[in-house]
């Protein structure tokens, strides 16, 4: 066990125990979102065929070179091709077939023509100008090609991926299962939030707000339930939560005091601690640790430090866990909109808002950056990293930080 380490030392050393889980195979329709379990390797070209990319006529490009508005070209016109339909007849010289969009290019016809280019009747086509050979055909394979890599596995399925993937008759892709991450709240003073507060008690809103980023971040969250200060109680839905799920969040009871009882029962519920505090603000108590290659995250009762912790550790490791290949959050550098008045004698992570109105990426925070305050986390997507003794931050001070 190491205590008080580095955030990012400690989301490596528990990404070493994160494996995605097994594999399955989901509608097409219900993949947005998940994790591609399988290459995408093009069977088809897309197209299949040259087609037309507009209403016109397809003809043979030499039999337009001396066409001009004073002495323009005549075509005789053969038949009228629909996208879906396939033509009957070759483009020989002096004839052109009418070919309306998508469709298949005809045999002998080297170039298409917009029909707005052109003077026709039912039988003719008069060219006013030549054009080349090539001119106006979407080629074989211009979108895809057989063969060709299209999507890698550990791939988070948009839609681009989702068409490219009914392009080849793939509609049924292998995809990671969705993690089944247990959430566990603890301490005397927590009560469900559907009901009344009792005097000296608090709502439990680190089961709903870590619900959210669990289920955001491509898992299932599984609400195991709520043990007050009690060794036993907590060991006993630690166990049962190891049984069915494939992770675990606990929030309260990691830090020093008299009933801070969380580790203990992680301990006597098998789980072997791998991590005793990080040196972070918030989100510094913690224990994290692991039982048979699952892993379990005692993260602090505050909510901020909940979440900062599970933003922080928890979230690359859950992301590894379904699939995909940048479970490591994307870094980037950000500007302070605002002034931060404080000293950090560890490294601290704030919470807050990208703005990318002005050319460059500023974020705009909360001034309630405090443990308990939740507040602050509506509409974050980015946490930018205060180095360890730095004092007193001015706005339009330079930040490395990550996207959440």
């Amino acid at each position: 066990m190491v205590r008080n380490i580095g955030f990012e030392q400690a989301r490596d050393l528990m990404l070493d125990y994160a494996e995605p889980v097994s594999i399955e195979r989901v509608s097409l329709e219900e993949c947005a979102g998940r994790i591609l379990a399988q290459d995408v390797v093009a069977r088809e070209s897309v197209p299949a065929f040259d087609r037309s990319p507009y209403d016109g006529y397809a003809f043979r490009a030499v039999d337009s070179a001396c066409a001009s508005e004073a002495d323009p070209v005549i075509l005789h016109v053969l038949e009228e091709v629909a996208a879906g339909d396939v033509p009957k007849q070759d483009v020989t010289e002096g004839t052109a077939i009418k070919i309306l969009t998508g469709a298949p290019i005809p045999r002998g016809a080297d170039a298409v023509v917009m029909y707005e280019k052109t003077k026709f009747t039912e039988t003719e086509v008069s060219l006013t100008e030549p054009v080349c050979s090539g001119d106006n055909i979407v080629r074989a394979g211009e979108d895809i090609l057989q063969g060709e890599l299209l999507a890698e596995k550990g791939s988070r399925i948009d839609c681009g991926i989702a068409g490219t993937l009914s392009s080849q008759g793939e509609t049924y892709p292998q995809v990671y299962r969705r993690p089944r991450i247990g959430l566990i709240t603890t301490g005397n003073e927590v009560v469900e939030s559907d009901g009344e507060v009792p005097e000296g008690k608090i709502r439990n809103t680190n089961r709903y707000t870590l619900a959210a980023e669990v289920l955001r971040n491509g898992c299932e969250p599984v609400y195991i339930g709520q043990a007050g200060d009690a060794i036993e109680e907590i060991a006993d839905l630690i166990e049962k939560g190891l049984e069915t799920c494939d992770a675990l969040l606990l929030t309260g009871g990691v830090s020093v005091g008299d009933y801070d009882l969380t580790p203990a029962a992680m301990e006597r519920a098998g789980v072997h601690i791998l991590v005793r505090g990080v040196g972070m603000k918030p989100g510094m108590a913690c224990a994290y640790g692991e039982k048979d290659g699952k892993t379990v995250y005692g993260l602090s009762g505050n909510p901020a430090s909940a979440l900062t912790g599970f933003y922080a550790v928890a979230m690359p490791v859950l992301r590894k866990m379904t699939g995909r290949k940048d479970f490591i959050p994307q870094e980037i550098m950000v500007t302070l909109a605002d002034d931060f008045p404080k000293k950090s004698r560890c490294t601290r992570l704030l919470r807050g808002r990208m703005d990318l109105s002005e050319g460059t990426v500023k974020m705009h925070m909360s001034q309630k950056q405090g443990n308990v305050v939740i507040s602050s986390a509506i509409g974050c997507d980015v946490l930018a990293i205060v180095p360890a003794g730095s004092g007193p931050l001015s706005a339009g001070t330079v930040l490395k930080g990550f996207l959440l």
